[in-house]
């Protein structure tokens, strides 16, 4: 079973060519600087082998036409037709109140992710037009769509509503959606899966820890909260993103800037966070440095970060009655040792204990870095969002194994 994972962002497209039924991943690249100057292809074949090829790619079907030419050229491809993909796969960021699962792409489907776009304006678009760049292109294949909100709809009424009229939910949905759901899916049932413990028994909390960043109380294998709301922008601080924030400083700094709702956005979303503390840099690696070198500001940056942090698996630790796992995923989380010591420092009273040397190790693997008498099982669970997808899209395709 050959599966095409495909993620399209606004100026790129990255993708992986799985064969399910092998266990293998036979090709994974991404297109970059879509409808901008230099634009180009990078691909990896199985072999680890890569290669780069430069054209003028305009829009997102004529970046998808160099993947598949790619794919199956006799020189660089490992197929010797298209015939051969049996499904794509996408990941869509928002599937509103309708989509609590994955589902088959149909012409309804399309109608209802486009409705859905004034909820994700800079996310569902490019989502779509890969979609649609899939039809034009291979319309016989059979394309799914896989929801980073899907997972959240599990989490009850009293953790999803915002205190506002409640008109304005019914009129607009304005609610806590979450997203990063197909992380916090995978990585906790991957680590329950190490763990040999079934994820119906077990309260997780997961970490995913990147230029994005969330927190998911999992209980007994299903979310039931989630730091992240309406949009990306609620919960952990983030590399551009400002995480909480109190409403009434929002429009105190926009009547006093004298900004409206799309600059306010713009400064909340691309010029807050890590850069927004630090002045210098939302990559967590740079901050690291210049804290190491006594930079009072990126010092202050990373605490309030891992303070944040903390603070939610605390919540959710009480939220849950208990934590049984917790788990560290995404950039920063998998391959960051201090911020990982520097967030269970004094959660002993909740039975997390890492132990500091097997966690000095560990970067990008999976690992137990707890100590053997913990009550509470820490670990570095790398995620896997494409394989995540290539499961669900055979699965909704060809039915479950």
């Amino acid at each position: 079973m050959k599966i095409l994972v495909i993620n399209c962002g606004s100026s790129s497209i990255k993708y992986q060519f799985y064969s399910l039924s092998e266990s293998r991943i036979l090709a994974k690249g991404i297109v970059e600087k879509i409808g901008m100057k230099g634009s180009f292809l990078k691909h990896e074949k199985e072999s680890g082998q890569k290669v780069l090829f430069e054209g003028e790619i305009l829009d997102h079907k004529i970046g998808i036409e160099y993947i598949l030419g790619v794919l199956s050229s006799e020189k660089h491809g490992c197929i010797s037709s298209l015939d051969e993909i049996n499904a794509v796969g996408h990941r869509v960021v928002h599937g509103g109140e309708e989509f609590s699962t994955s589902a088959l792409i149909t012409d309804e489907v399309i109608l209802a992710l486009e409705k859905f776009i004034e909820l994700a304006p800079l996310h569902n678009p490019p989502n779509l037009r890969g979609i649609y760049a899939i039809k034009a292109l291979i319309p016989e294949i059979p394309q799914v769509a896989v929801f980073d909100t899907a997972f959240h709809h599990t989490m009850p009424q009293h953790a999803f509503m915002y205190a506002i009229p409640y008109a304005l939910y019914k009129k607009y949905g304005i609610r806590r959606y979450g997203f990063h759901g197909t992380s916090h899916r995978y990585v906790s049932s991957r680590a329950c899966e190490i763990l040999g413990v079934d994820p119906k028994t077990v309260k997780v909390i997961t970490c995913h820890l990147g230029n994005g960043a969330s927190a998911c109380a999992i209980k007994y294998g299903e979310s039931v909260d989630t730091s992240m709301g309406f949009t990306p922008l609620e919960g952990l601080i983030m590399g551009t993103r400002s995480g909480d924030i109190d409403m009434g400083a929002v429009s105190y700094i926009m009547d006093k800037e004298k900004i409206g709702t799309k600059s306010a956005s713009i400064l909340f979303n691309k010029h807050s966070g890590l850069l927004g503390i630090t002045g210098i840099s939302s990559d967590s690696r740079e901050i690291l440095a210049a804290a190491d070198k006594g930079d009072e500001r990126c010092i202050l940056a990373i605490e309030m970060f891992n303070y944040r942090i903390k603070k939610y698996i605390g919540a959710y630790a009480a939220a849950m009655g208990g934590v049984d796992v917790l788990i560290f995923t995404g950039g920063i989380g998998e391959n960051s040792v201090s911020t990982r010591v520097s967030v269970c420092k004094d959660l002993e009273f909740l039975g997390i204990e890492i132990d500091q040397e097997i966690n000095a190790g560990i970067r990008g693997e999976e690992r137990i870095i707890s100590k053997e008498g913990s009550k509470v099982k820490v670990m570095v669970v790398p995620t896997n969002e494409e394989l995540m997808i290539a499961i669900d899209t055979q699965n909704i395709v060809y039915g479950k194994e």
